[in-house]
């Protein structure tokens, strides 16, 4: 099923994302917990491509394990370190193994710099997946601006051509404080915006996170937030208890304003997942 048409109905969703295992050894570990959070029955499921491409060649693997479970995946494709014959080989092998919702990125730079030439923007890449097929495409969005974009009127432009180039829907980066995703929607649908959003949210499970998140994107933790890391961090059995009651509250009150498509980034947590389902279980279908 096309994600788009899912979003469509306009009811409550709740969705996961697993990511791929980072060397052949621990595929079947993986492969069991994204099985387990299938088992939830989301209205779908994410499987990331991996920093740099790096574990792309089981993403396929994993979306399909996840179909096979009955729940509809969304692969991720990356384009900042691959070919154009490298996109098209995937996009051949998605369509074989009948996956139809692609999540189109540029891609995080290597730490060594090396990227290809043949693509500059998700913008761009999108465009050749809508060319190549009948692929529901997602895009990322950024409610607290990209960390290189030179501003938020730059991040929403940009956030206009993936749009224009034939995103269906969106995905935020991951937000603390829900008025920033409020305020975001306010400004994008000021430019004509109008596919859906769906929020990412982040059960943050332990303090580690925290620094990795920070480091990576910038994001604001509002005072309540880091309340609870001072308090909890130090204890990892609390500050998991916490980080899911946290995420659950910000998703209570993100579907009370309306706000239907929920994509938590549960990393391969089973019990993470199944702990934020249940908390929801008379609130999402």
């Amino acid at each position: 099923m096309k994600i788009r048409d899912i979003l469509a109905e306009g009811k409550p969703t709740l969705s996961f994302e697993v990511f791929p295992p980072k060397t052949e050894d621990k595929f079947d570990s993986v492969e069991a917990a994204a099985r387990e959070i299938a088992a939830l029955k989301p209205a779908f499921m994410s499987v990331t491509y991996g920093a740099g491409g790096g574990t792309s060649s089981y993403t396929a693997d994993i979306a399909s394990a996840v179909k096979a479970q009955g729940v509809t995946p969304l692969a991720h494709l990356t384009c900042v370190s691959s070919t154009r014959e490298k996109v098209h080989g995937v996009l051949r092998e998605l369509k074989d193994r009948g996956i139809e919702n692609v999540l189109a990125l540029r891609g995080d730079i290597p730490a060594d710099g090396r990227v290809e030439k043949d693509y500059r923007y998700a913008s761009e890449l999108i465009g050749e997946i809508k060319a190549a097929g009948d692929f529901c495409i997602g895009a990322a969005c950024y409610p607290e601006g990209h960390v290189e974009s030179v501003n938020k009127t730059a991040d929403i432009q940009h956030l206009k051509e993936k749009v224009e180039a034939g995103c269906d829907f969106v995905t935020t980066q991951m937000f603390f404080d829900n008025n920033i995703l409020y305020n975001y929607l306010y400004r994008i649908r000021e430019q004509g915006i109008t596919v859906p959003v769906v929020a990412g949210i982040m059960p943050v499970t332990n303090a580690a996170q925290i620094k990795r998140i920070c480091s990576m994107s910038g994001t604001y933790l509002p005072s309540r937030f880091k309340a609870i890391v001072d308090r909890f961090g130090d204890n990892p059995a609390a500050m998991k208890q916490a980080g899911i009651a946290y995420a659950t509250e910000q998703i209570i009150d993100l579907i009370a304003n309306h706000v239907n498509g929920i994509h938590v980034y549960s990393m391969n947590k089973p019990d993470v997942a199944e702990q934020i389902k249940r908390s929801l279980s008379e609130i999402v279908g």
